[in-house]
Formats: structure tokens, sequence, C-alpha cells
């Protein structure tokens, strides 16, 4: 029985029957999965999700009911189930999609084409434990979104500025790979300033990494009004413990950052 009390519900949501019979059985003999329900369409995946106890539900890009219908599912369950964490599973082939899945509220986007049933588990795991999923490439296409001329603003789900317009030049300059040292001599502070400023935006939106800020970043300014975009609902969720989950990134604990956004890991007051 405590087993089972500690497998993490799954839902698959694919139009593929074969697809979806073989991952269904892969998960089922994983002990730490329970496969509550499967969807071929939006109205299917968000029955089963609101019919179950559901954790974690992989959704297909594009469901029977149409191309990249399976934003609409991942919209819907968010609606009716915001504690339930999605995965949007994709071909590999469109690096676009990753940027809007990230919008519409996935706390993961996983290529099957690209990848092997274990690092989908993997995905899974970290994604119910609250981590965000993505590889170093779809990373980098989300990062690119930073070259958009829309202004860099964090914001809440109504608009709001959640940083001040010096944290977000911090966060900005971030964005686009800098080191503190670099984003000191930029705005011409000093390092140790970056480093408190950093610590303070960290507190403030309840992330763990510097790759993680950047997400959330770009969720939040895809929202804006400025972003002119409908954008993922992040800032109720990437709090707490939350931290990010990437191919090339090991976990980092809460208060750690790297110096720059390569796999390296140093605390921000070294």
């Amino acid at each position: 029985m405590i087993a089972k009390q500690s497998c993490i519900s799954v839902l698959i949501a694919t139009p593929h029957s074969m697809a979806r019979d073989l991952l269904m059985d892969a998960l089922k003999r994983r002990g730490s999965f329970h496969v509550v329900g499967s969807a071929t369409n939006s109205q299917e995946a968000l029955k089963a999700a609101q019919s179950s106890k559901l954790d974690v539900a992989l959704i297909s890009v594009t469901l029977a009911d149409g191309a990249l219908s399976g934003f609409s599912a991942l919209r819907r369950i968010r609606a009716c189930c915001p504690e339930v964490k999605s995965i949007i599973l994709h071909d590999g082939h469109e690096p676009d999609l990753v940027v809007d899945a990230f919008r519409v509220g996935a706390r993961g986007v996983f290529s099957l084409s690209h990848s092997t049933f274990k690092a989908l588990c993997r995905c899974v795991e970290q994604v119910h434990a609250g981590q965000i999923w993505a590889n170093s490439s779809e990373l980098l296409k989300v990062v690119e979104t930073f070259s958009q001329p829309a202004p860099m603003r964090v914001v809440n789900a109504d608009g709001m500025r959640l940083l001040t317009k010096r944290e977000d030049e911090v966060v900005r300059l971030l964005a686009e790979g800098m080191q503190n040292r670099d984003i000191a001599r930029e705005l011409k502070l000093s390092e140790h300033t970056i480093k408190n400023y950093l610590f303070h935006i960290f507190d403030k939106l309840g992330v763990s990494s510097r790759v993680e800020l950047v997400l959330y970043a770009v969720s939040s300014t895809m929202r804006s009004p400025a972003g002119n975009a409908q954008g993922v609902g992040a800032g109720s969720e990437m709090t707490g413990d939350a931290e990010i989950a990437v191919k090339f990134l090991p976990e980092t604990e809460r208060g750690e950052c790297a110096q720059s956004s390569q796999p390296v890991r140093k605390k921000l007051s070294a």
C-alpha cells in the first residue's frame, strides 16, 4: 500500500495509438508510476484529469482534434486542475514550439525522437518534484527570445511589476549570458552588489538557480502587455523549493547559482 501511495500518477494524451499503448505499458512496468488514464483529444484529456487524482500529464503537442491542440488541452487542464503539472511531448523538429509550450504553462518539454525512455522517466520525476525540464538546445531556444525587441519586465499574471527597474536590468543582462563581473561592469556597480541583487531577486520570485530565473523571466515577459502574448502562469507555480532540471545542468540547492549559464556551480558569496 505504501508503494502505491508513493507512485506518480500519470495521464498520457497522444493521438497515436501504438505510441500511447507502448508508453503506457512501459510506465506500468516501472514501480514509481501509475498510469491513471489516456486520451487522444483535448476533451478526453480534460475528462481524465478531472476524474482522477493526477500528478503529471504527458501531452503531445498535437492531438486528434487538430494541430497544436495539445496546447489547448494543457490550458484547459491548468484552468480546472492547477495542481497538475504538464509536460509537452514533441518530435524535436520545430524548436519554436518549445517557447510556445512554456508560454501556455508547461513545466517541461520532451523530445520523443531525440531522447530515451529512461530520460522520459527522469523528466516526469523531476517535474513532479517541482522542477522544470528542458534539454540544452531547448533552453537555448527559450533564451534566444530575449533577443527580441520586447522590453524586459518581470510581471505577475495581472501585469504588475515584480521587480524594480534595476533588478529587471540585472535579469536582462543575466539572460544575455553575462557573468556577475560583466553585469557589474555594464551597470557600473560592484560585483558584490550584483550578487546581493540576485539573492533578492531569487527570494522575490522563489527560484533557485540562474537558469530557472531566465525561464521565469521569459514566460513572465511573454505574458506582459508589452510582450503581446499570452504567457505561462508561472507566477503561481515557480515558488517555494522549485528547481530546474536540464540535461546539461546538475540540480542546484536553493541559494546557489552558477557564475554563468555554463554547467558550473558556485555560490554567489564565493
